[in-house]
């Protein structure tokens, strides 16, 4: 009994040592990650030494145990273009902590727009006829052949109808730290690029007609756009712009709208 325990693991350790320096991957194939999902290789974080000068720096007060992120300047001409410099980020709008729901209430949030109304019994295709005799189950008596709301795609009783507004908004206080959130994602993924102009001094027809490219103002970018397109190019002056609109939220002390409050007396 003795000699056969130690055939066994005598085996065992033979054959992982075998797999193991033959060269097989140790994963099997439903782990393996597919090539076309494994993450573009990354530049290298801007060093301490870097001879290039700072192009950018931060307008806002940098608090005492933080310091500023720094990420490099680049031209939007060619892919392979020089570095142009470096520039610093404010931590608290590009070095942010990852907070979930900041990000998921601003995308739910906005698909409520298009909230569409639900499909009522009355508006359903179909006669008064019912779908099967009185006699065969009970379940059909209270109706016709229209679907029911227990009955699969059917209508829905007291569902929300048009022209009602299902869209509600979060506080700014919710939509300024998922903005933060989201960019500090990007720049932490190698997806956030920093360019000195937008001007590009040769126009190419092939761009003309790009559906995968959208540009807008400062003023305009919002989550749901961040997260639609993976790469996000920033201007100097937009990162100066966003940096100053994002931390005045961090000091104000006023409301942004007037506060009203609801009478909840009643007439009696």
């Amino acid at each position: 009994m003795f000699r056969i325990s130690v055939t066994v693991c005598g085996r065992g350790i033979s054959k992982r040592k075998r797999t193991s320096f033959s060269g097989e991957n140790a994963l099997p194939s439903n782990l393996r990650i597919p090539s076309n999902l494994v993450d573009h290789a990354r530049r290298p974080p801007p060093p301490s030494d870097s001879s290039l000068p700072v192009l950018g720096r931060c307008d806002a007060v940098v608090p005492v145990h933080q310091s500023p992120v720094q990420t490099w300047v680049e031209k939007l001409e060619r892919r392979d273009s020089k570095l142009l410099g470096l520039v610093d980020l404010h931590p608290d709008v590009f070095a942010v902590p990852t907070r979930r729901f900041a990000v998921s209430v601003s995308v739910v949030s906005r698909a409520w727009r298009r909230y569409q109304e639900t499909g009522q019994y009355i508006r359903r295709r179909g006669g008064g006829q019912q779908p099967s005799s009185r006699t065969a189950t009970s379940a059909f008596v209270q109706g016709g052949n229209k679907l029911h709301n227990f009955c699969f795609a059917g209508g829905v009783s007291h569902g929300p109808r048009g022209p009602t507004s299902f869209y509600y908004m979060f506080p700014m206080k919710v939509r300024v730290q998922g903005l933060k959130i989201a960019l500090s994602s990007k720049l932490a993924q190698d997806y956030l690029h920093v360019v000195d102009t937008l001007n590009i001094p040769t126009p190419d027809p092939q761009g003309d007609d790009l559906k995968t490219v959208n540009v807008i103002p400062g003023i305009g970018l919002n989550i749901h756009s961040m997260l639609k397109h993976e790469v996000l190019v920033l201007t100097l002056e937009a990162v100066k712009f966003l940096e100053n609109k994002l931390l005045w939220h961090d000091e104000r002390f006023t409301p942004l709208y007037p506060f009203k409050l609801t009478c909840l007396e009643g007439t009696g």
